[in-house]
Order: structure tokens, then C-alpha cells, then sequence
């Protein structure tokens, strides 16, 4: 039976690998299931991040998979007749597997540094007045149970002032532009996640946060919340166009005279 157990041991890293390489190489029938287009231009950090992590836990996840196939296998008790033997460990063993993993860990902290200041940290500029300061927002984004309420500029440019305009869960942005967006809660927890831009951002009451991105392809992409938030979690979801400079204000332009119209306006977050 022994033999038989570590052959079933040995096949969790086995499985485990090939779930991963499957989908990688977009074979049936796992088309599909890899990581989504990456449309950010600078999404490919994120991605070159992930990949590293996902090969040095693969490496770990292996050599442990196989060490205790190898131990299953020569330990077994049908092939050793003599009687167990008992030590009281050593601790010099002990320091390495305690000193290893933390040196791992420290190297990933470091190594990471530099993607997070840039997804975290390192705001786009633009120049104003002939002085650089952080990037004003192109739109504010209110997560509420359970739907995303998305304010934009009206014709004065300028944020929060009566010719805003209000639209629900349809994010509009231009393509090969930096875009900066102010995203916060009028609830509970939220987390404001584009899996083709690869940004992804918990969201707190009480907060205004950024997040910042430059999108490279046109076409219609998934906006989702990532936290559960309640009952309707599984709803909470929207969508992003990306399209070109003369498109978005186009599309703008008449969100906006539609709005007026109506005479009606989606309310603020913080009216509520």
C-alpha cells in the first residue's frame, strides 16, 4: 500500500503543474482560462510579477510534492521490517527551514518595491500653470450595494459643480492616454477591480483613493467588484469602453444634453 500512497502523493504536483501549464498554452479544453488580455501599458509588470511568484511557489510546491512522494516510498513500513526509531529533532534543521523562508520572503518585499510604487505610489503628473502636480482625476467612481455610480466633468471641466454627469455602472475612457481615477465607498467594503488593466484597488468607506492607468486597445472590458460586499456581490458589475479621444467626448457631449433632458441626475455619494 505504501507504494500505492506515494504514487497518489506524487500526483498532486503533477495535477498541479499541469492545471497551470494547460491553460498557459490555450489548449483544449482549457481555452481561455489564463490570465485575461493584458490592454495597460503598463500592465506588463504586474504580469512579469505574478509569473515570477507563480515559478518560485511552483519550484517550492514541487520539491516538497516530491520529497514526500520519496519518503512515502522508502519509509514505507511493508519494506522495513526494523522498529521505528525516534529523535528529538535538530536544530540546525530547524533554523534553516525557518531562515529560508523568511530570506524568500524579504527577497519578494524587495524585488516587488518597485511595481507597487508604481501602481501605488508614482501618480501620473501634468503640468499646470508651469508647475507639475498629480494628475486630476478624469472621473470619480462611487461603489454603492450593489452597482458603481460614475461622475464625470461636465462642460465647465471641472468636478463636482452642477453640469456633472452621472451615469451608472458604463465607465468611459480614451485610449493611449494617461488616465487618473478617484474611486470611494458610500457603503461598506468595495474593491474597484479591471482585470484587463490589470488594477485592482480596495475600496474604504471614508477614503478617497487613485488609481491610474493607460489603455492601449479599444473595445468594451469587465468591471468588477472583487470584495464581498453583500447579498448582491455576485451583481456588482459593470462595464469599461475604451474608445478614442474623439468618441469619448463625443459619447460625453451627449450623456450630457440626454441628462439634461431628463432632468434627472444620478445622486451624489455623499447626499445619501
Amino acid at each position: 500500500m505504501g507504494k500505492l500512497w506515494s504514487l497518489v502523493f506524487l500526483m498532486v504536483p503533477v495535477l498541479g503543474v499541469a492545471m497551470f501549464v494547460w491553460p498557459m498554452l490555450d489548449l483544449w479544453p482549457l481555452q481561455g482560462h489564463w490570465l485575461p488580455e493584458n490592454i495597460n501599458r503598463y500592465g506588463h509588470v504586474i504580469d512579469d510579477l505574478f509569473l515570477f511568484i507563480l515559478g518560485l511557489t511552483g519550484i517550492i510546491f514541487v520539491g516538497t510534492g516530491v520529497a514526500k512522494f520519496w519518503f512515502l516510498l522508502k519509509y514505507d513500513a511493508d519494506r522495513n521490517a526494523e522498529p521505528v526509531r525516534y529523535t528529538h529533532g535538530s536544530h540546525k534543521l530547524e533554523v534553516v527551514w525557518s531562515v529560508l523562508p523568511a530570506a524568500t520572503l524579504l527577497f519578494l518585499a524587495v524585488f516587488q518595491m518597485n511595481a507597487w510604487a508604481d501602481a501605488k505610489m508614482r501618480r501620473p503628473t501634468e503640468i499646470i500653470d508651469g508647475e507639475e502636480v498629480p494628475m486630476r482625476p478624469l472621473v470619480e467612481v462611487t461603489a454603492r450595494q450593489f452597482e458603481w455610480r460614475i461622475q464625470y466633468a461636465g462642460p465647465d471641466k471641472e468636478m463636482g459643480t452642477e453640469d456633472d454627469v452621472f451615469v451608472v455602472n458604463d465607465l468611459h475612457v480614451p485610449v493611449d492616454e494617461e488616465v487618473v481615477v478617484v474611486i470611494k465607498s458610500q457603503d461598506v467594503l468595495h474593491s474597484f477591480f479591471l482585470p484587463n488593466l490589470r488594477v485592482k484597488q480596495d475600496i474604504v468607506p471614508g477614503m478617497k483613493q487613485f488609481v491610474w492607468f493607460e489603455a492601449t486597445r479599444t473595445g468594451v472590458y469587465d468591471l468588477v467588484c472583487a470584495e464581498l460586499c453583500g447579498w448582491g456581490h455576485y451583481k456588482m458589475r459593470g462595464q469599461l469602453t475604451v474608445e478614442s479621444r474623439e468618441k469619448f467626448d463625443k459619447w460625453l457631449a451627449e450623456t450630457y444634453r440626454e441628462q439634461e433632458r431628463s432632468e434627472y441626475t444620478v445622486p451624489r455619494g455623499d447626499d445619501e
